[in-house]
């Protein structure tokens, strides 16, 4: 199945392909198990049923590469929306949310980093004000400096500020020491972008053992680690090395993609764990839904066999 990962992170490019996918009715049915709609209102829905069922939330509006300003501020309104709507629904204490750079600046080609760094601060404060966090999303690898940077001014005012970081670039171990001080909240997951083998591992093992030197790094220090990984190998990793380093249940938390391992997810929340969800949502899920197949191929013969049927 790992043979399959170029051609679908080819294929969240190709906008011949998402025309014909979003023209399918049958294929609603099948990025709802991935996507739990479009608005506002679909994504606090889903939000309050995770809440129910004891995990914890992280929300993502889908969308990203922003080139004009004015979408820009669409969406960290959008967001602001979205945390105002949590708060009155008294969830967000459980839910928090994960802010794409691009999806607010920063790939604007005039001062895109400032607008992105402003709207970051932005989110930051009105997360704060409702009583959640905001965690920054990371992108492909040339986004990777302006997005530490951009965590570290924003951190100045609002430290509980979430990084994240992909094992597969081979920068990483670094930048996980960087960023394993006490109270940083750091998301580790493997990376979903189509990237070069001068700056990413290629091989799935090689990702898996970099992973795990990173986990080891941020579970030794006073950081606190958000083990995102489906990987049934990977979470019993975690939490030996939690148990290795003395980490009670909720100074670490693990993290998995809405409709993967439901499973699990409740089993790991029914066990003691803190277990967040990350929950896209909006109109923009093409990109999102190819990659995440890309990562976890064997998800690509359910999505297939719906799209052609006609039931």
């Amino acid at each position: 199945m790992s043979l399959l990962r170029q051609p679908l992170l080819a294929l969240s490019r190709s906008e011949q392909v998402k025309r014909a996918v979003s023209t399918l009715p049958v294929s609603a049915a099948v990025v709802r198990g991935y996507v739990p709609g479009e608005t506002e209102d679909d994504a606090v829905a889903a939000t309050a049923a995770l809440v129910d069922d004891g995990l914890l939330v992280t929300l993502d509006f889908l969308g990203e590469d922003t080139v004009e300003a004015a979408q820009a501020e669409a969406t960290t309104t959008t967001y602001l929306g979205l945390l105002e709507a949590l708060a009155a629904r008294g969830m967000a204490r459980r839910a928090e949310v994960s802010l794409k750079l691009s999806a607010v600046g920063r790939a604007l080609p005039d001062g895109g980093f400032d607008l992105a760094l402003e709207n970051a601060h932005r989110v930051a404060a009105a997360a704060r004000a409702v009583g959640t966090t905001v965690t920054l999303d990371m992108e492909d690898h040339a986004s990777v400096d302006d997005t530490l940077a951009i965590l570290r001014e924003v951190r100045k005012e609002f430290p509980e500020t979430g990084a994240v970081l992909q094992s597969y670039l081979h920068r990483t171990e670094s930048d996980a020491r960087d960023l394993a001080y006490e109270g940083s909240r750091v998301r580790l997951c493997k990376g979903a972008y189509d990237e070069p083998s001068s700056v990413a591992f290629r091989e799935r093992t090689e990702v898996d053992k970099s992973y795990v030197r990173c986990l080891r790094v941020l579970m030794a220090s006073q950081a606190y680690p958000m083990i995102a990984t489906h990987d049934p190998r990977l979470v019993r990793v975690a939490q030996s090395l939690a148990s290795r380093h003395g980490r009670h249940q909720g100074t670490y938390e693990f993290q998995m993609l809405y409709g993967i391992r439901p499973t699990e997810q409740l089993r790991l929340a029914e066990s003691g764990e803190a277990m967040r969800v990350y929950v896209p949502y909006g109109t923009d899920w093409y990109g999102y839904l190819t990659r995440r197949l890309a990562e976890r191929p064997q998800n690509l013969s359910l999505f297939l066999t719906s799209l052609v049927s006609k039931k």
